[in-house]
């Protein structure tokens, strides 16, 4: 790699990677009996559960879903996507805007941990 310039999908690739890196360095850090308090505040819940049961879903279509405002949105997507939770693609239908969000991996993995983790304190609350 020295000597040559990086290609933007090379570029893109390390971000990712880095990404990923520092999400299993913070839920490895945290206690097993903590929730994951990224996951855990409401709209973000709603934004990972939505993304979890759809494949793609558009800005417009999770700003209504979870009625709330664009700004209330586009700050908890983004702390998702630092996390790399979830991804952003942003394009063109034609000549509007189109941003669309959709669940990664990593995201997955830490809803699911969620869950179970949600599940366990019912299941013991009650025993």
């Amino acid at each position: 790699m020295a000597g040559r310039a990086l290609r933007k999908s090379e570029v893109s690739s390390l971000k990712s990677e880095v990404k990923a890196r520092k999400s299993e360095v913070r839920s490895q850090q945290r206690s097993p009996l903590e929730l994951d308090r990224l996951i855990h505040e409401r709209l973000r819940l709603g934004i990972v559960s939505a993304l979890a049961v759809n494949e793609r879903l558009s800005f417009n279509d999770l700003k209504d879903l979870l009625q709330t405002t664009d700004g209330n949105l586009s700050v908890h997507a983004r702390k998702l996507e630092e996390a790399d939770y979830i991804d952003c693609d942003k394009g063109f239908e034609g000549r509007v805007p189109r941003t669309e969000y959709r669940l990664t991996a990593a995201g997955r993995r830490a809803f699911e941990k969620y869950l179970a983790h949600m599940e366990a304190i019912i299941k013991a609350t009650k025993g």
